[in-house]
């Protein structure tokens, strides 16, 4: 078969149409007779790191780029199979892509994985995942539309959000065909945001397909601040994936590409104090002691100078109380729930912008007290999160699991009856 026959079959165009770089990779690799410690020595890795990027499970684009031209993916279906067009590759009819799979089988393969989010809520976000979707047509600049979104996340509204979410996905995917930067930085922020979302409610193998591409348009952009955000979102997926030494590379990688901006300017500083809190997290979540409370430290003052209410649309609106709150969750993830309501005991919802983030609050707090046994304060933090986010307390799998516990083991506990009616049973 000639190299034109190989990159125009059947089988290449279904993996580009189906977002597969790497398998692209090991496509042209194999039609080369190249073994992947050959490819390997070509680019200066292990085979280990061949095989996992053809796997797909390594989103290093520079590295994907090199790949591909060694094996000579031709340029149109890599761009294509990096999602960069929708008009790129010729449809296959007979493709059994996600896309035309029946609905009822689709959701079954959810529930097989074990997905702890109402199938509800996800509505035809799965399929914008699978396909790109077209643009919506919508009049209303992007930047605009991106400002709604996260507005929509900020007031809890998860189940509107969802909905948006193809729409302004498939306009940031227009938007970027201009091959600029900036619209590769905007679309890099609305797949940031729809792995956010996917996060909190419990969607995570969907948030590693979103956050994976949401890196790749971010160092595709050049923006440092961008890559940061996608990276945060990466690591907090690999976390509940159980893959916590990825989670902190990954941190670490980004807090040092922030710190090489020099940290010039107000936004550059937010970002560098967040990210110092994500990875104090991230340490914390894997048993490491002396690394998370080192790094929460080092966070907090990294924040000292930030002001108490952050500008209306940074992208890392991190405040002084904001990092007390971190360490709420550093504490909690040690085991050390006494620690952790020391960290919070200052904290109070006026210091907080958005419901999502005064929520975020009360269930840490409630994480905290749970924790230490005590389920009458338990279940008060929870009825102040739910009076401020319903869905925060309702659509969050981990703090679902609590208000279950106290259903099932303290239904006479004051306040748990009445969390039930609010937010309802969870069994």
């Amino acid at each position: 078969m000639s190299t034109d026959q190989l990159w125009s079959t059947r089988d290449v165009l279904t993996l580009a149409a189906r977002h597969r770089p790497g398998a692209l990779i090991r496509t042209g690799r194999k039609a080369l007779g190249w073994r992947q410690a050959d490819l390997g020595a070509r680019l200066g890795c292990s085979r280990s790191t061949v095989s996992r990027l053809e796997q797909g499970s390594l989103s290093d684009l520079a590295l994907i780029r090199r790949a591909a031209g060694e094996v000579g993916v031709p340029d149109h279906l890599l761009i294509a199979s990096l999602g960069l067009t929708t008009r790129m590759v010729p449809k296959v009819a007979d493709d059994p892509s996600p896309a035309q799979e029946d609905p009822m089988r689709r959701r079954t393969v959810i529930t097989a994985v074990g997905l702890a989010t109402p199938l509800s809520l996800l509505g035809g976000l799965e399929t914008a995942l699978a396909v790109t979707p077209d643009p919506s047509g919508s009049p209303v600049p992007l930047d605009a539309r991106l400002a709604a979104a996260r507005t929509l996340f900020d007031a809890g509204r998860h189940t509107q959000l969802v909905e948006d979410l193809p729409g302004l996905l498939g306009d940031a995917h227009h938007a970027a065909e201009a091959r600029q930067d900036v619209d590769y930085a905007r679309l890099s922020a609305a797949y940031t945001l729809a792995a956010t979302v996917l996060n909190k409610l419990g969607a995570y193998r969907q948030s590693r397909l979103v956050a994976d591409r949401a890196t790749t348009y971010a160092n595709i952009s050049g923006s440092p601040l961008a890559a940061a955000a996608a990276a945060r979102e990466l690591a907090a997926v690999l976390r509940h994936q159980g893959q916590e030494a990825a989670a902190q590379r990954h941190i670490e990688a980004a807090v040092a590409r922030v710190e090489a901006t020099g940290l010039n300017n107000a936004a550059q500083a937010s970002a560098y104090a967040q990210m110092l809190a994500s990875s104090a997290y991230t340490a914390a979540i894997a048993d490491d002691r002396d690394q998370a409370l080192a790094m929460i430290r080092e966070a907090a003052r990294a924040a000292r100078d930030l002001p108490g209410q952050a500008p209306p649309g940074r992208l890392f609106p991190i405040t002084p109380a904001a990092i007390d709150l971190y360490a709420v969750g550093v504490h909690w993830s040690l085991g050390d729930a006494g620690a952790a309501l020391e960290a919070g005991k200052g904290l109070h919802p006026a210091q907080f912008a958005t419901a999502e983030r005064k929520s975020r609050m009360h269930t840490d707090l409630a994480r905290a007290w749970h924790l230490r046994g005590r389920p009458e304060q338990a279940a008060a933090e929870l009825l102040k999160a739910a009076r401020v986010s319903r869905s925060e307390v309702r659509d969050r799998p981990p703090i679902r699991q609590i208000v279950t516990d106290l259903q099932s083991s303290h239904p006479r506990t004051a306040g748990v009856r009445e969390l039930t009616a609010l937010v309802g049973p969870t069994r």
